[in-house]
């Protein structure tokens, strides 16, 4: 009876540690022993190298610095009044998604990462918010860096019939139809039965693998915003490219003139006395096209950002279910991380080509101080 509950005992001290932690072997007695004091046995590593550890101090400092930048850029929306307004309403919503995926996805998905096995341990019903919140934020994520480029391409393409009023309609719509298609994406499999996350056999939580759910999820979170990121940025480029062409190639006639120059490099304001007409010609880029220039070159950033980090995992997602296969669970941990660290760029990016950010983080500093 003892030989029976030390060996029940053992076997749950091995599921929890994992087979690194716990080594079943024959001794001359024929009873089943184990190393002492949890000890690796030689020729295996321990549970934990050096490198995990390292890993692991990396993601935990990726979360943090996550939410934390995320946070700040949305205390500073909210306390600066020049904030409240297009396009700021479009980086707080993505502020908003950000956070809460590095607070409430992040985390539960490195608990997951160490378990052994990758085994998810917390029950049914929360594998189902995880999973839920996982895709909803997530897919919010994505699709507010389009609503970014589009009204980007609608200011500089459409800056006459784009008005503020139009903006800030445009802005609240795209804001809207974003969570509501992402909680639709995300809410699915629970509403309409479309596959299952949670495997209690093999204690799994994952996406639903449901093919079908792979290709609708795939295309509505990742690869439909693609194509109205990449056809925006091309938009975007063509249009400044012919704005800014057309500048160089003008030219301007120069008659008897009385000239008033600032300084080099700066607007030249002319003044033509010609007949009862005065003509002003400015030279160098004007005010309008340097900001229309920063803001077109943070836009194509913030997509090549974007595709980088989610890309290699939505490829797995939607090839995976299509064929049956899998890939090796490190590449699977290594390409979810990856498109979690997109929601950690995205405050950095928008905030490195604002000016007005930098100054608003040093004025709510100076004023806590």
């Amino acid at each position: 009876m003892e030989a029976a509950n030390l060996s029940v005992a053992s076997t749950g001290v091995a599921l929890r540690l994992g087979p690194e932690a716990f080594s079943s072997s024959p001794n001359p007695s024929g009873v089943v022993g184990s190393t002492p004091g949890g000890a690796a046995p030689p020729g295996r590593e321990p549970p934990f190298s050096v490198f995990s550890v390292l890993v692991v101090t990396l993601l935990v400092l990726l979360i943090a610095a996550t939410f934390l930048w995320n946070l700040l850029v949305l205390v500073t929306i909210l306390r600066v009044r020049a904030f409240h307004r297009v396009p700021h309403n479009l980086v707080a919503s993505t502020a908003v998604s950000d956070v809460l995926v590095a607070a409430l996805v992040m985390p539960l998905s490195l608990v997951s990462e160490l378990s052994a096995g990758r085994r998810w341990l917390l029950g049914r019903s929360l594998c189902h918010v995880w999973i839920s919140f996982d895709v909803m934020c997530c897919t919010a994520s994505i699709w507010n860096v389009a609503a970014i480029a589009l009204d980007r391409y609608w200011t500089i393409t459409r800056h006459l019939q784009y008005t503020l009023r139009t903006r800030r309609r445009a802005s609240m719509l795209m804001i809207a139809l974003t969570w509501a298609l992402s909680a639709l994406i995300a809410l699915a499999p629970l509403l309409f039965g479309w596959g299952e996350a949670y495997d209690a056999r093999l204690q799994r939580c994952q996406v639903s693998q449901e093919p079908s759910y792979a290709v609708f999820s795939t295309c509505g979170a990742f690869y439909l915003p693609l194509g109205v990121v990449l056809f925006v940025y091309w938009k975007i480029y063509k249009a400044a490219k012919f704005r800014f062409g057309r500048r160089c190639r003008a030219v301007l006639p120069l008659p008897s003139t009385v000239q008033v120059k600032e300084a080099p490099q700066e607007a030249e304001m002319v003044f033509t006395a010609r007949r009862p007409m005065v003509a002003f010609q400015t030279s160098g880029a004007s005010w309008r096209e340097q900001k229309e220039k920063r803001a077109a070159v943070m836009v194509g950033i913030l997509i090549g950002v974007f595709v980088l980090c989610w890309i290699p995992f939505f490829l797995a997602e939607l090839i995976g279910p299509l064929c049956a296969c899998s890939l090796p669970p490190i590449w699977k941990s290594v390409f979810l991380w990856l498109g979690y660290s997109n929601s950690f760029f995205n405050p950095l990016i928008y905030t490195a080509f604002n000016k007005n950010y930098n100054n608003a983080f040093k004025n709510l500093f100076t004023r806590q101080r």
